[in-house]
């Protein structure tokens, strides 16, 4: 079984989430992550850490809501943390709303997360 929590994921995804919000993601992402992790986002892209760093200032969320979370133990020290995610920006036409997954490692005490993937909802 997992020694990461559901709770102490979740906690970790609402801090970033609040860092896209207050335009501020490559400050918090950059040090999370870990050498070779990466973002794979709704449109394609995929971001390695050097890029998601320098991710500050860019238009942030006005709001985000996650809901639906579910956690896949995957051994010690690693799981998945998937859940929905309803976020809004003033320049969006409506919300964004996908299904998240993160992928998380406890490595020399601190959890890193290893790998992010968007899958958009139609």
């Amino acid at each position: 079984m997992s020694t990461l929590s559901m709770d102490e994921l979740l906690e970790l995804e609402t801090a970033g989430w609040q860092s896209l919000c207050e335009s501020r993601g490559g400050s918090f992402y950059g040090p999370l992550m870990t050498e070779d992790g990466l973002f794979v986002l709704v449109n394609g892209a995929i971001m390695n850490r050097s890029e998601i760093a320098g991710m500050d200032g860019l238009p942030g969320w006005d709001s985000f809501e996650i809901t639906n979370c579910r956690l896949v133990p995957l051994g010690e020290d690693a799981a998945i943390l998937v859940y929905r995610s309803s976020s809004t920006r003033e320049d969006l036409p409506g919300p964004f709303e996908a299904i998240m997954s993160s992928v998380y490692r406890r490595i020399e005490g601190e959890i890193r997360l290893c790998l992010y993937q968007q899958t958009a909802l139609s």
